[in-house]
């Protein structure tokens, strides 16, 4: 079985005054509190999802 890539995120910018489709996207990555970080599988639709808010979340090695 080949090894899945993963990746962490953190949160670092709060969703306070953002649209909500901001804070919507903040939830379905799992994040939800500021400096939160979550381990997820590297898949185009997580890096997409991270280039629609960048300037909350930062990509930890």
């Amino acid at each position: 079985m080949a090894k899945t890539s993963t990746i962490k995120i953190k949160q670092i910018g709060s969703p306070i005054r953002r649209p909500e489709s901001q804070r919507k996207i903040l939830i379905g990555l799992g994040l939800n509190k500021m400096h939160k970080v979550v381990e997820r599988q590297d898949t185009p639709e997580l890096r997409g999802a991270i280039a629609k808010v960048p300037h909350l979340v930062q990509v930890v090695d």
